[in-house]
């Protein structure tokens, strides 16, 4: 289960909702309370054949043939969609599946420590980050800042560890922000469950934007079972400084360098997270050569939804198809076995996973509708960030100056 940004609960990481500030806050109700009652008509439904409708996320993944949210943890559990029978008998999860009692807690978290963040991404929404809040507000795109975090409140922030300390042999926690490692509660919570004495068991995940790598963290990260990191970049081409403003290119590679050596010593898993947009999709190949070269996986988490005018699809087909085909080529240097889905935690298939996550961008962009109807929305919506940031997309896309032009740049 997820807690977001704003403190609400929500039954999936990956599901999609419009309003992140409805439903039931860990103000007013512990975690136990929602996973075990509030989640059950959920259930109830998967049970029934009927798929949610905030599912649609992971539905879209698996039409392009993406590993999508629904498919990774049933791996974690054992269970492969293409053999589900087998391998739902054979789980060891089976027996916790088939008892009907609610006592069970939450073995595999999403925890959202708020909006704190030092960059203001192109792509990204003020609930997810502070400085782009301050300057959506200061350019007129919002009236007022996004509620306080919840994990500013230390009576919140035990709540949550209380549960944790609750859950027998938790597995998994993935922390994001904002920027993780700069958000003070990430400090508090890894304290608490080291205290506790969870972090004999538990994995501890979290997205960073690769702009700091802070001692005191790592310090605490060294004393759990096992680390997973996940380091947000969208192209080792400078159109990732204009992507993920204000962090330039040359202060991440020294920092993924920083990451490497650290994963290297403890053995922690590393992995590329990108959000591809039609700024940055053409330069997609970079990332793919980068997790190539260095055996690591590339976690795009799910296609763009929002802001919709920056999604890959709002190219024209003239100017996706250099692209595909160029996706196409790098594939098929690179023959691995990809038809089978394959666990992103797993080490030994990081080039099998990063082929598969590249062909879904075939499908996806050969398959989507036009979009391009949203080009002048998106040149609007870039003009009012550059007057602020003092620079230009046509900088760094300058094969796209007709193409802006046309729409209004």
């Amino acid at each position: 289960m997820r807690i977001n940004n704003a403190g609400h609960y929500e039954y999936c990481r990956w599901i999609e909702t419009l309003d992140r500030n409805s439903g039931p806050h860990i103000r007013d109700m512990d975690p136990k309370e929602f996973f075990q009652q509030h989640m059950s008509p959920i259930r109830q439904q998967f049970l029934n054949g009927i798929m949610p409708g905030k599912c649609t996320g992971c539905a879209k993944m698996e039409q392009h043939g993406k590993i999508s949210g629904r498919q990774r943890q049933l791996l974690k559990v054992g269970v492969r969609v293409e053999q589900f029978e087998k391998t739902m008998s054979s789980s060891p999860w089976l027996p916790v599946f088939a008892d009907r009692a609610v006592d069970q807690l939450p073995q595999d978290w999403q925890i959202e420590l708020g909006n704190y963040c030092n960059s203001a991404c192109v792509f990204c929404s003020p609930g997810s980050s502070s400085k782009l809040a301050a300057e959506w507000k200061r350019i007129g795109f919002i009236q007022d800042l996004p509620p306080s975090n919840w994990c500013d409140d230390p009576v919140l922030v035990e709540k949550l560890v209380a549960t944790l300390k609750q859950t027998t042999h938790i597995q998994y926690l993935h922390f994001i922000g904002g920027e993780t490692l700069i958000t003070p509660a990430f400090k508090i919570i890894l304290q608490a469950l080291i205290q506790a004495g969870l972090h004999h068991t538990a994995t501890i995940g979290f997205t960073t934007n690769i702009s700091t790598v802070p001692v005191d963290i790592v310090d605490l990260l060294v004393q759990f079972r096992g680390v997973n990191i996940g380091m947000s970049i969208e192209s080792f081409n400078n159109v990732n400084d204009y992507a993920r403003w204000p962090i330039r290119l040359p202060t991440i590679l020294e920092n993924i360098s920083k990451w490497r050596d650290l994963a290297q010593q403890h053995n922690w898993l590393l992995q590329l997270r990108t959000t591809p947009t039609a700024l940055t999709v053409g330069s997609l190949l970079t990332i793919h050569d980068y997790a190539w070269d260095n055996n690591i996986a590339v976690e795009s988490v799910n296609f763009l939804d929002k802001p919709a005018c920056l999604r890959p699809t709002v190219l024209p087909m003239q100017y996706r198809q250099p692209i595909i085909n160029n996706m196409k080529a790098w594939i098929a240097d690179r023959p691995t076995n990809s038809n089978t889905i394959v666990n992103l935690r797993d080490p030994n298939v990081a080039k099998q996973q990063v082929v598969q996550d590249l062909q879904s961008y075939v499908k996806y962009l050969t398959n989507s509708p036009d979009e391009s109807n949203q080009l002048p929305e998106m040149m609007q919506y870039l003009k009012r960030i550059e007057a602020g940031r003092g620079n230009s997309i046509l900088t760094y896309l300058p094969e796209y100056e007709e193409l802006f032009r046309t729409a209004g740049y």
